[in-house]
């Protein structure tokens, strides 16, 4: 069992920036991929950001990317999501998830995780 927690979210105007975390617990010694998703009401879970387990590989969506950095510390089982120029269109709850399978590598769809936080409301005023 993995346990995720999200922090960081909160109000932001447009053009601000949050920093978003995700600290892991339980059984975080094997290698996981870790992906970032957010949803808004009546909307499916979209794919933002996955990194692996090594850190080396990094996907972004392409609504997010050169905007927003994935990043993870694994000595503090911490991972992170730097958002930056946030605009009303990215207000949605973000949750991270974790992909203790092996593959490695982190999936674009939310059925490739196995443990997903919480999640933390991100609201970005115009």
């Amino acid at each position: 069992q993995v346990q995720l927690a999200e922090s960081g979210g909160g109000l932001v105007q447009a053009g601000g920036s949050l920093r978003l975390s995700c600290a892991a617990s339980g059984r975080t010694s094997g290698s996981y991929a870790v992906g970032w998703f957010r949803q808004v009401p009546g909307k499916e879970r979209e794919f933002v950001s996955g990194i692996s387990w090594s850190g080396i590989r990094t996907y972004i969506a392409a609504v997010v990317k050169g905007r927003f950095t994935i990043s993870r510390d694994n000595v503090k089982t911490t991972f992170y999501l730097e958002m930056n120029s946030l605009q009303p269109e990215d207000t949605a709850r973000y949750y991270c998830a974790a992909d203790v399978s092996g593959r490695g590598v982190p999936g674009g769809t939310p059925g490739q995780y196995d443990y997903w936080g919480q999640g933390t409301q991100v609201i970005v005023s115009s």
